[in-house]
């Protein structure tokens, strides 16, 4: 199949999914063609049968902001015709549906056919979405699309409850790719790496995030603070964002900024996540928990909250340990009793790997992508 996949293609999680989604189609033998305003941050330009078209958006006096959306319609039909595609697939709702929306109707004015398929998300649902301003035009390209479908049960059943969506809507789960997500195996590599981060004796816990509020990054660091009173540990954080200055200056008044470091945004997150003891995840909500899922991978479990789609990742207490959100003496609570407790940890450990390789493996969530794509094309999702 030939198909354009549009996304935001900076770090978040509907991005990375959907530029790993690309990547490991076009492993599979399929032609993707990336449409967005820039390359996404995960695509190396090494991978073959993959194609990158750039959405040019000029700026006139008239405009106070670039109608993105529009730019981005019409780039969308364009490749559509110049390269033959057979679908579009758009991940976040707001403006990707709509714009396809719009690109499918041009088409259609030309007698072609361009079905496109809606990736639900979280915040296009749950915070963007549900904003007046909004609200009716995304209910209107979820309802329009050819197909649609979310990342989580939680999210599915959210906006069928806020939206009033009647048309169905398919849960297909984010994934992980199990080959490059994947723990160190060599004790003697693993401590060696290790070593960069942290004394041999030391833990190292680590978080992942675009560091919004939602992620509840201070939190973090206060979970953190408690654990190092009665663990040696190491606190590395990953990403970037509008929380992270809060963060550092709590680290800092918290006299422990010397044991938290903070990595900025880092390309080869497999390669961190692998050298981490525990994850923190203390988010106020996630509708899927990604960067859990690739730490599982990793046998990296998570202190995360009882949130969203969270529960549909982790198993409170086998694969990771859920609290309230806020209950900061808790997840310090759960993750010092872990850390004290080699057996407890590695069978945890153990326990996450083998629930990512089981349920989340790219190789067993891409055929059902490449399965809907299929029954979209035939009519008969």
């Amino acid at each position: 199949m030939r198909i354009g996949i549009t996304c935001y293609p900076t770090y978040g999680g509907s991005g990375v999914v959907a530029t790993e989604l690309g990547i490991e189609l076009a492993a599979a033998g399929h032609e993707i063609h990336f449409i967005s305003y820039s390359q996404p941050f995960r695509l190396s330009g090494r991978d073959d049968g993959i194609f990158y078209h750039e959405v040019p958006v000029s700026s006139y006096p008239l405009f106070e902001f670039p109608p993105y959306d529009l730019a981005l319609a019409s780039r969308m039909a364009e490749v559509a015709e110049l390269y033959n595609l057979d679908l579009l697939h758009v991940h976040y709702a707001i403006p990707h549906s709509v714009s396809a929306l719009l690109a499918r109707q041009m088409l259609a004015a030309r007698g072609s056919r361009l079905p496109f398929v809606t990736t639900l998300h979280g915040t296009d649902i749950t915070l963007v979405g549900l904003d007046r301003s909004y609200l009716p035009i995304t209910r209107f390209s979820i309802q329009e699309s050819d197909g649609v479908t979310s990342i989580s049960n939680y999210l599915r059943e959210k906006t069928i409850a806020d939206f009033g969506i009647t048309r169905p809507i398919d849960v297909i789960p984010n994934f992980v790719n199990c080959d490059v997500y994947t723990p160190i195996l060599d004790k003697e590599k693993r401590a060696t790496s290790r070593l960069r981060l942290a004394r041999p004796d030391e833990a190292i816990l680590i978080h992942l995030s675009n560091f919004r509020p939602v992620k509840r990054v201070v939190d973090v660091v206060k979970v953190f603070a408690k654990v190092t009173k009665s663990v040696p540990a190491q606190l590395v954080l990953v990403g970037d964002g509008p929380d992270r200055s809060a963060a550092e200056w709590l680290a800092h008044d918290l006299g422990i900024h010397e044991r938290v470091h903070f990595l900025g945004k880092q390309e080869r997150i497999n390669e961190l996540l692998a050298l981490a003891d525990l994850m923190l995840l203390p988010s106020a909500l996630e509708s899927f928990g990604l960067a859990a899922l690739e730490a599982m991978a990793c046998k990296v479990p998570a202190i995360a909250t009882r949130v969203g789609g969270i529960p549909e990742v982790i198993d409170d207490g086998v694969t990771g340990l859920l609290y309230p959100i806020g209950d900061v003496e808790a997840m310090a609570a759960g993750a010092i009793d872990l850390l004290t407790t080699p057996g407890k940890l590695e069978a945890m450990r153990d326990a996450a790997r083998k629930t990512a390789r089981t349920h989340f493996c790219s190789t067993k969530i891409v055929p059902q992508y490449v399965h809907y794509y299929e029954s979209v094309l035939a009519g008969t999702n």
